[in-house]
């Protein structure tokens, strides 16, 4: 377990926080293997009901960590092993229900894995963002099956193919997030829920989770498993290696 995924249990709720607040919460292949663990653990906890999975109220995830993917030759998306898409397939089939906690920035990965989680409380400060077109690579985490189900086409098509940062509001109206809760009671406020469906019958909430999903499991899996394998391909294009060393040199100025 790495210092940067915080764990524990009480009340019958795994807590996993993210928690690499000098790097905005930025994902390292060492995190998501945390988190995938975490999760795994959880999920085979008969003590535990419910998933709660959140960072900082002023900060949920700035996404891929790129210069770690980089350097350490495992971009994210890159074949179905890599520690992003082992955990992409963990929130996926999670059994029990997963209730997140967004403040601050929540781009790529942090906005497409809220997609599938039961509840999402987000701050008025949250920022989301898929910015995968701008980047010269292809939606991931299942999002370009999901968000049209939840957001519409025409919103989904918006936040994918500009891929331009939206707020709290926005998410709402878009169905990504349930409720925009003050920044000070964010963390609290989906905690009580999580305790709230963890007080719940849990087979009738296994059963309910089970069969609200069951009508496009199938679908997702398989698009899931393509975006992975483009995303990949991606990674590789020139269009992406441009657009890569734009992001890099914007950084450093």
């Amino acid at each position: 377990m790495t210092e940067n995924v915080r764990t524990s249990t009480a009340d019958r709720v795994a807590e996993i926080e993210i928690h690499r607040p000098d790097k905005k919460n930025a994902l390292t292949g060492e995190m998501y293997d945390a988190m995938s663990d975490a999760f795994g653990r959880a999920d085979g906890d008969p003590e535990v009901r419910v998933i709660f999975l959140h960072g900082q109220p002023a900060c949920f995830t700035s996404g891929n960590d790129l210069a770690d993917f980089l350097a350490a030759g495992e971009a994210p998306g890159r074949g179905v092993g890599t520690p992003a898409s082992r955990f992409l397939g963990v929130i996926r089939t999670a059994k029990k229900p997963v209730v997140a906690a967004v403040g601050g920035v929540a781009v790529g990965i942090g906005t497409t894995m809220l997609l599938h989680c039961e509840l999402v409380y987000a701050a008025p400060n949250a920022r989301f963002q898929m910015p995968f077109v701008p980047l010269g690579l292809a939606p991931e985490g299942g999002s370009s099956l999901l968000l049209p189900m939840v957001a519409g086409y025409q919103r989904a098509a918006e936040m994918l193919l500009l891929g331009r940062p939206f707020g709290a509001e926005k998410a709402l109206a878009a169905g990504i997030v349930n409720e925009v809760v003050p920044e000070d009671r964010l963390i609290a406020h989906a905690r009580d829920a999580a305790l709230a469906v963890a007080a719940l019958a849990p087979e009738s909430v296994r059963i309910t989770k089970e069969w609200l999903k069951r009508p496009y499991a199938g679908a997702l899996e398989e698009r899931m498993a393509e975006e992975i394998r483009v995303f990949g391909e991606r990674l590789s294009s020139p269009e992406a290696k441009a657009a890569m060393a734009a992001f890099f040199a914007r950084k450093k100025a």
